[in-house]
């Protein structure tokens, strides 16, 4: 009898999970459709810097959700990819694809230091120094001569991809963003859902049990850190040829804390999560750009509600509704 439940259970838990395998493909193909034809109803710059702040969403989300740190430093790799990137491609003459892998390259690099600084407290304590080493980091960019300061660097060249590929002109971008964008978010699924992303998920839940079953948690957690710092990165540098330009704005705590609010409006821990999130913020800021309500407000107030009535967030709350579970979607923090 007890084997004929279990076996019951393990069928059930198996059909959820084809079942959430299939939804998850008809949603990532019907929103990948969507982006595809998306320049002919929108405008292409809105579109990429949607794309742009939602896999900085995600590379923040990979860290938050499913490594369980609060990191308020992000903005260190996103801007200061761009200034890289941004300052490879116009003074070195480096191709657009080069200037981007310098860049993160640079975010890698940036994010081993923090990483390594900041992996050895917990909390509010690990939090407050990521964001002490970022402030850290924007007055380096504000007194560095290649940053050329409160000006930034501007004028940014998109040039060729691969020699080939005009980037000037708005729909070749847009597809090369869009690819890039797709390629960041095939490497963050990998990532969470191989044997060291379940690691880190277990480090999430229970870091003294992950320790004692003999895990090098200090190490999980910095690999995890360097990933998100060079997703991140790659968001940047995108971000520095999509606007041709990088600017100390980029560097902010500010930027920090808007990417944060993205990936709490869509929900943390879930992979579409911190895209919803990011177009929710970046439309908000788009459309009220011109009016006389300060957006500022706005985004608070959608985010007080937010909070009031999604505490998972909105996708979180979908999963974790009846229709999520009715769809075998599962919703564990």
């Amino acid at each position: 009898m007890t084997d004929l439940i279990h076996s019951t259970t393990s069928a059930k838990r198996t059909e959820r999970s084809a079942t959430a395998s299939m939804t998850y493909a008809i949603f990532l193909a019907a929103g990948l459709a969507f982006l595809v034809i998306a320049p002919a109803f929108f405008y292409p710059i809105f579109l990429m810097k949607l794309l742009c702040f939602a896999l900085f969403a995600c590379a923040f989300n990979l860290l938050l959700g499913y490594t369980g740190l609060l990191s308020f430093g992000h903005a260190t790799f996103f801007g200061g990819a761009a200034y890289f990137t941004a300052h490879a491609v116009k003074e070195w003459g480096l191709t657009p694809e080069l200037g981007i892998l310098l860049g993160v390259a640079g975010a890698v690099v940036l994010g081993l230091v923090m990483g390594f600084v900041a992996i050895r407290r917990q909390g509010i304590y690990f939090a407050m120094i990521t964001l002490a080493l970022s402030q850290m980091f924007y007055f380096f960019c504000l007194q560095a001569e290649f940053t050329r300061g409160e000006d930034g660097i501007q004028s940014v060249p998109r040039g060729h991809l691969f020699g080939l590929i005009d980037l000037s002109q708005p729909t070749n971008m847009y597809y090369f963003v869009l690819a890039v964008f797709v390629i960041g978010l095939l490497i963050i699924w990998r990532f969470i859902n191989s044997p060291f992303g379940m690691i880190l998920k277990s480090i999430r839940e229970n870091e003294a049990r992950a320790t004692s079953l003999g895990y090098s948690v200090a190490r999980y957690k910095l690999g995890a850190f360097v990933m998100s710092a060079a997703l991140a990165g790659l968001a940047g540098g995108v971000k520095a040829l999509v606007f041709q330009f990088a600017t100390l704005t980029d560097v902010t705590w500010q930027m920090s804390g808007e990417v944060i609010l993205m990936t709490l409006l869509g929900g943390i821990g879930t992979l579409i999560g911190p895209i919803f999130g990011a177009g929710l913020v970046v439309t908000l800021q788009n459309y009220l750009a011109t009016s006389d309500f300060p957006v500022t407000i706005i985004t608070g107030v959608v985010f007080m509600v937010c909070v009031l009535l999604f505490r998972r967030g909105i996708i979180g709350e979908f999963y974790a509704s009846r229709l999520g579970r009715k769809l075998g979607f599962e919703h564990r923090r």
